[in-house]
């Protein structure tokens, strides 16, 4: 989420109206050139000890500035787990612009990321490109270890059934009603959880890449996705004549014993030396899908891989690139998926190389990682009360249009699943799905948001194999 406009995002000096101005006090925001509203919250850690040791919540509250302003707020939860919510705001203000014209919209740094009792790593955060597997390990358990000398280091306190608490005295605070969430991959999940415990303080709930709570693992769809990606060059006729093994490659590229490689920095443009093992490979590709028009190149990126040159592969995972907006917090993403996801059975495993490396990295670092009594309740979704929009791309490699499927199902009647075929993780970012997100929360009643106008969305063609320019020889006149 990047370089999105900010149109009707407009306010005016310091007319701040309503519970926002009283509850929070003006700051800046690096994404925003006007003032907007700050506010915390004081939360007990473990909430079995309400006397013990507090953390605070913070948050930021973009105020609608319209004289006809409505009561109903629009939470933005972020995704990860371990991205800050406040750190997004911006990109948030661009899914989320028209619903503030008349609606507050509210950020909230959960317990963990941001300003929130943070629990970073910044030894792991900031990409390190010459990072073996060992040296990560090594760092993770340092970061767990320095964590947990913290005030509140009790990592067996931010699972997410305890953090939608923070998230509902954020609203008490504020003064809200009923409110509305939009919830991004994990942040699916926050949605789900807080509809279960506060059913009767949610008026909308939108669910884009849906996360079911009993979700293992973050590469159960991963090899689906490639697999897609290989049977489309194959009938595709200039992929197919461009890359005629590419698939053949993949599989011998996942054989192949480390190798030290020479590449350019991507970002420095300094030559490095570094180790390529079939897991770096694994992770480059899982990444690289998320994007539709990235995975366009992983034919090609494939190809150059496996005749030796790693860069192209490098450069799309994002290797070597600093920490930014969408960055997570590490210490945080552990907390929750070590208790949350390992507390499941493990998938049956047809082969997939990517759930395979997962189960052995997320075991690897979670083996001694504090782990919280998650609810049984938690891993179940009830029938919603309220409307609930569900938002899938199909060659999502992590959460596909079946996760969505069997959410809808389990949510009941009130439910409407938009799924496009073609389109990847992040439907937000999509102008017409913004469009019918924004129909479905400003409907006046629950009948005219189930029965939202969804004509704008088409179902869209995957993307092309990207192909490389070829130099020809020119012919003079």
């Amino acid at each position: 989420m990047s370089a999105i406009s900010r149109t009707g995002w407009l306010l005016s000096g310091l007319l701040f109206s309503g519970v926002a101005a009283a509850q929070t006090t003006a700051c800046r925001h690096p994404d925003f050139p006007q003032e907007v509203r700050c506010g915390v919250v004081q939360q007990p850690l473990n909430p079995a000890q309400p006397s013990g040791q507090k953390i605070d919540i913070h948050y930021v509250v973009l105020p609608s500035q319209d004289k006809n302003k409505l009561p109903d707020a629009v939470f933005l939860l972020a995704g990860g787990p371990g991205q800050s919510a406040i750190q997004l705001a911006g990109a948030g203000n661009g899914m989320l612009s028209r619903l503030n014209k008349r609606r507050d919209l509210v950020f909230i740094d959960q317990r963990g990321t941001g300003k929130s009792a943070s629990l970073q790593c910044p030894e792991l955060e900031k990409d390190d490109f010459n990072g073996d597997d060992d040296t990560m390990y090594q760092r993770m358990e340092q970061c767990r270890t320095r964590l947990q000398k913290l005030p509140h280091g009790q990592l067996d306190q931010y699972i997410t059934s305890i953090a939608v608490n923070d998230l509902e005295a954020v609203r008490r605070q504020q003064g809200y009603g009923q409110i509305n969430l939009v919830g991004v991959s994990y942040g699916t999940r926050v949605g789900l959880e807080y509809l279960r415990q506060f059913p009767s303080q949610v008026r909308r709930l939108v669910l884009d890449g849906v996360v079911p709570p009993d979700m293992r693992l973050p590469a159960e769809d991963t090899a689906v996705a490639l697999d897609g990606v290989f049977t489309f060059c194959e009938q595709d006729k200039a992929c197919k004549q461009a890359y005629p093994d590419v698939r053949a490659q993949w599989n011998r590229l996942l054989q192949s014993p480390p190798q030290k490689v020479s590449l350019q920095h991507p970002r420095t443009g300094q030559m490095q030396t570094v180790t390529i093992k079939p897991s770096s490979v694994t992770g480059m590709v899982q990444r690289t899908l998320y994007v539709p028009a990235q995975t366009a190149m992983l034919p090609f990126a494939i190809s150059r891989a496996a005749h030796g040159d790693f860069l192209p592969l490098v450069t799309m995972s994002g290797g070597g690139n600093l920490p930014g907006a969408a960055s997570m917090s590490f210490g945080m993403h552990y907390a929750v998926w070590c208790s949350e996801a390992l507390q499941r059975p493990a998938p049956k495993n047809d082969g997939s190389v990517f759930l395979q490396n997962a189960e052995e990295n997320y075991q690897r670092i979670c083996k001694n990682w504090p782990r919280a009594k998650v609810p049984e309740a938690f891993y179940s979704v009830p029938p919603a009360p309220v409307p609930v929009l569900l938002l899938s791309g199909g060659i999502d490699p992590v959460t596909p249009t079946r996760h969505g499927d069997a959410v809808a199902k389990a949510l009941g009647a009130k439910t409407v699943h938009i799924s496009v075929q073609h389109a990847g993780h992040g439907m937000l970012m999509n102008a017409c799905i913004r469009d019918v997100n924004y129909r479905f929360i400003h409907a006046k009643d629950e009948k005219e948001a189930l029965a939202v106008d969804q004509r704008c969305v088409k179902q869209i063609p995957r993307p092309m194999a990207w192909m490389p320019v070829q130099a020809k020889s020119e012919v003079q006149p």
